[in-house]
């Protein structure tokens, strides 16, 4: 690769990814900087130094924000006539999200599908994807691209982006090369070269100090600026921009005319532009007179960014509209529906009831292809276009809803505070708008409340449900009680599951569980109820609070469902993290690493950071000190309730009762749904050991009001366990190991052996405590709850018996390694594994090969007659 003035360190950098995509070890960059500072021509140095590659381009168009995966269809369309080696989802996912087909799209799906187009292509050449102008990548695609970009470390793909700063969110934690001015001396060699007349020194030096090493604006300034003087005081975008300004005035009329028509399309889609000129009266002689401002081939290049920007600026109103206008004209309303109504909608002149309601429909198609964002900005324009006042409500709230939904808060605000409204809506949006920017400030269960409070005289139903709202915000915020106050004075109900749920919760919040157990029960364990569709996360804290396990894997099972199948990927992970704890909390621990590893597989592919606190569960179940307190650290306040379980787990786990029991007493303080509950044994546990019987009785006493009105299994045997820790009789422990006997509470189980078998031997029984220590380290070893049966291992020695060591090579993989060999037991090829953690095949062979060295086996069949694996 030829070696740009003052770009030897970037050039280098971008030759070392090449060359490490040509051996397999593929990757991204993202090349950023200021308008003019040489990041196209970087681009375009690596596209011609990429020998032997397959080389597929994109471009960001600022007015292509709006349409989703119109930046991916780009870069894909060269490999579309590879669409029918996919498998059929991903074929149908791919089709679905470029408009080729019906439906809604998952975006994971679509990454997979994108990514196995660049697969089937690597296997006949290394492919280099170049996407410039990535600050103006849509919604879908940004996202997609940066799955893309985290899934080619092992194949012979290398992606460069070129953003200004500062980039999309998307990207944001990808590998960057930043660019910087070049120096006085190089800037002064590129000046030379670029001006071959002699140059007044105090003008070459005002050239020098107003172009800042800017490489475009040194090339641009002499050529149009003259060599007289320049005009100070401005920035380097505004004098590039004012370059090409120059240059674009002395252009005829029907030329600029052209070049303003190619600014306002910015697909470069050359059928649509002449036809659009048609519409205008220009002819084709008028592309060769741009003066290079653009190319006119079989795609409509600019010769830079900021010659398109500069071009469609320095065009009036009047005619930007023209431009639009030829364009909508131009555009098939049955191809291109949306992208006609956006053309529509810029040539507007003002307020356009049918271009709104076009918008409209454009939005609905957007939602349903799962552009979200293009969704919201159709809908945020067709506010700007509607006339009648009720219409401009429902619009205000539509769009304000879709631009919370994408992230874009501040938008959202503007929106609902642009229409004055007493309508309560506009509250309960800008309840969901603060708790979604504030996490817990900004007060955001009072715009509910004062909602609620507005709706119960005209519609006590609606009232109710946003006191249900509130108090499920005020559950994660930590505000229950105090909603609790303000929803006793809701309207009366009228027996629908909402109210069965809101005088449930308030009743037990204020009177205790046996009598809001009675009420709340049926209702909690009805999963597809629609109270809970929008509230899954109350439905599973309310299970929890009702000791209801299966209840609390349903309610997760259909999160993770629903998310599957609406494309809502942001609820999958939240379930999937449920699930996991379910798993954990029934000593399912391999089951549960295979949740957590999805989970942590989808927030790898999306950017996200991965939920802490299953990983956080598991860990302290498993009683891994070392790994749960690095994973403390992590814990964000509003699951400082979790974590203060965990670590009270734990530390009964390594029988360090002082610690577990300033961690219980944090955790049950609060008093909030689910895990204070879950809390208590913890507590009665740790105080008896820490010899405070007087707080393990009054803990126990609430345990058994819980347990009694729960009636669970479950709670029932975790209470007679505790029971007998405080009373010190053994049918307390005989009624916890008859109740748990069966069911899925195997660490409960576990523990409630370890229990009677300590106390057996403090009572000097220890041929019968032999029996229970020896269950209990099987049991809980089996398990894999090494602190537990750790205990339980030295209690046995106690009684004169060796426990027998158990382990297994299968514990020194990973979460995702147990995961990947679990389904290959099972079965699954490695495309299989690799569609369901997105990632390529030829990763899961790697990994395939960790496993192997690491259990010291040579097949995949061998994995099946791992116990520890199955």
């Amino acid at each position: 690769m030829d070696t740009l003035l003052g770009r030897h360190a970037e050039t280098a950098q971008l030759t070392a990814l090449l060359d490490a995509a040509r051996q397999g070890r593929g990757g991204a960059l993202v090349v950023k900087g200021e308008p003019g500072i040489g990041k196209s021509v970087l681009l375009r140095q690596a596209e011609q130094a990429a020998a032997g590659f397959l080389v597929i381009r994109a471009t960001g168009a600022q007015f292509e924000m709006e349409l989703p995966f119109a930046v991916l269809h780009q870069l894909c369309a060269p490999l579309l006539d590879r669409l029918g080696d996919l498998a059929p989802p991903q074929r149908t996912a791919l089709e679905v999200a470029f408009g080729l087909a019906s439906g809604t799209p998952e975006p994971l799906m679509v990454g997979l599908a994108a990514l196995g187009l660049l697969l089937d292509a690597v296997r006949e050449r290394p492919v280099l994807c170049v996407v410039d102008d990535a600050q103006w990548l849509d919604h879908a695609s940004a996202h997609t691209l940066a799955f893309l970009a985290r899934r080619i470390g092992t194949e012979r793909i290398a992606m460069v982006f070129g953003a200004r700063e500062p980039g999309p969110a998307a990207l944001a934690d990808l590998p960057e090369l930043g660019l910087r001015g070049l120096s006085e001396a190089e800037a002064r060699a590129l000046l030379a070269q670029a001006v071959h007349a002699p140059l007044d020194e105090r003008v070459r030096d005002r050239i020098l100090s107003e172009s800042r090493g800017n490489p475009l604006a040194l090339l641009e300034l002499p050529r149009t600026a003259g060599l007289a003087g320049l005009a100070g005081g401005f920035d380097v975008p505004t004098v590039i921009e004012q370059s090409y300004l120059t240059r674009l005035r002395a252009l005829p009329e029907p030329a600029r005319t052209l070049l303003t028509v190619a600014a306002a399309e910015p697909v470069g889609d050359a059928a649509l532009l002449w036809r659009a000129a048609e519409q205008l009266g220009i002819t084709a002689d008028a592309a060769a007179r741009t003066g290079g401002l653009a190319e006119f081939g079989t795609r409509i290049r600019f010769s830079h960014p900021l010659a398109r920007s500069a071009v469609y600026g320095a065009a009036t109103a009047g005619e930007r509209r023209r431009a639009h206008a030829a364009l909508a004209e131009a555009t098939d309303p049955a191809a291109e529906p949306d992208r006609r109504a956006w053309h529509r909608a810029q040539a507007a002149i003002g307020p356009d009831e049918e271009i709104a309601a076009e918008l409209d429909a454009s939005a609905a198609r957007a939602q349903a292809r799962g552009g979200i964002a293009a969704a919201a900005a159709f809908l945020e324009r067709s506010v700007a276009l509607t006339t009648d006042p009720e219409a401009r409500v429902e619009r205000v709230l539509a769009a304000a809803r879709a631009k919370l939904a994408v992230g874009a808060f501040e938008v959202a605000a503007d929106l609902l505070s642009s229409v004055e409204s007493d309508d309560p809506r506009f509250d309960v949006l800008r309840g969901r708008l603060s708790f979604a920017r504030y996490r817990g400030g900004g007060d955001p269960a009072a715009y509910l409340l004062r909602a609620a409070r507005a709706l119960a005289g005209a519609d006590p139903a609606r009232s109710r449900a946003c006191y249900l709202d509130a108090m499920e915000m005020g559950v994660l915020t930590g505000e229950l009680a105090a909603i609790v106050d303000a929803a006793g004075s809701a309207p009366p109900g009228t027996g629908t599951s909402t109210d069965t749920v809101l005088d449930g919760l308030v009743t037990l919040v204020t009177q205790g569980h046996a009598a809001a157990a009675g009420p709340l029960r049926p209702i909690v364990r009805r999963l597809d109820d629609e109270v809970w569709a929008g509230r899954p996360s109350l439905g599973y804290l309310a299970a929890a609070e009702l000791w209801d396990i299966e209840v609390m894997r349903g309610t997760a099972e259909r999160v993770v469902a629903t998310g599957r199948e609406s494309g809502a990927f942001h609820l999958v992970p939240i379930g999937l993290a449920m699930l996991a704890t379910v798993r954990a909390h029934t000593g399912a621990f391999g089951p549960a690493a295979e949740m957590i590893s999805e989970e942590e597989a989808i927030a790898s592919a999306t950017g996200a950071a991965p939920l802490v606190y299953p990983r956080l569960h598991l860990a302290a179940l498993r009683g891994r000190r070392e790994e749960a307190m690095a994973l403390f650290a992590d814990v964000p306040p509003r699951m400082s309730l979790s974590a203060r379980w965990a670590a009270a787990v734990l530390h009964n786990g390594l029988a360090d009762y002082p610690a577990a029991l300033e961690a219980a007493e944090a955790a049950t303080a609060s008093g909030d749904l689910g895990m204070s509950g879950l809390a208590l044994p913890e507590l009665i546990e740790a105080a008896v050991r820490s010899g405070r019987p007087e707080r393990a009785a009054a803990a126990l006493r609430e345990l058994t009001a819980r347990a009694e009105a729960a009636g669970t299994g479950w709670a029932l045997g975790v209470e007679a366990y505790c029971r007998a820790l405080v009373t010190g009789e053994e049918d307390g422990y005989l009624e916890a190991i008859e109740h748990l006997r069966t069911g899925p509470m195997a660490v409960n189980r576990g523990r409630a052996h370890l229990l009677y078998g300590e106390w057996l031997r403090r009572e000097g029984r220890r041929r019968d405590a032999r029996a229970e220590l020896r269950q209990a380290h099987e049991q809980l070893s089996e398990l894999g709850a090494e602190a537990f049966a750790k205990r339980a291992a030295g209690e046995l020695r106690g009684t004169g018996e060796q426990a027998r060591s158990r382990t297994t090579e299968a514990e020194q993989l990973t979460l995702q390694e147990v995961h990947i060999a679990r389904l290959v037991a099972e079965g699954a090829t490695s495309k299989d594994v690799a569609a369901t953690l997105f990632l390529s095949p030829r990763t899961i062979d790697a990994h395939l090969r960790n496993i192997f060295r690491k259990l010291g086996l040579t097949s995949r069949r061998q994995l099946r007659d791992l116990p520890e694996i199955r």
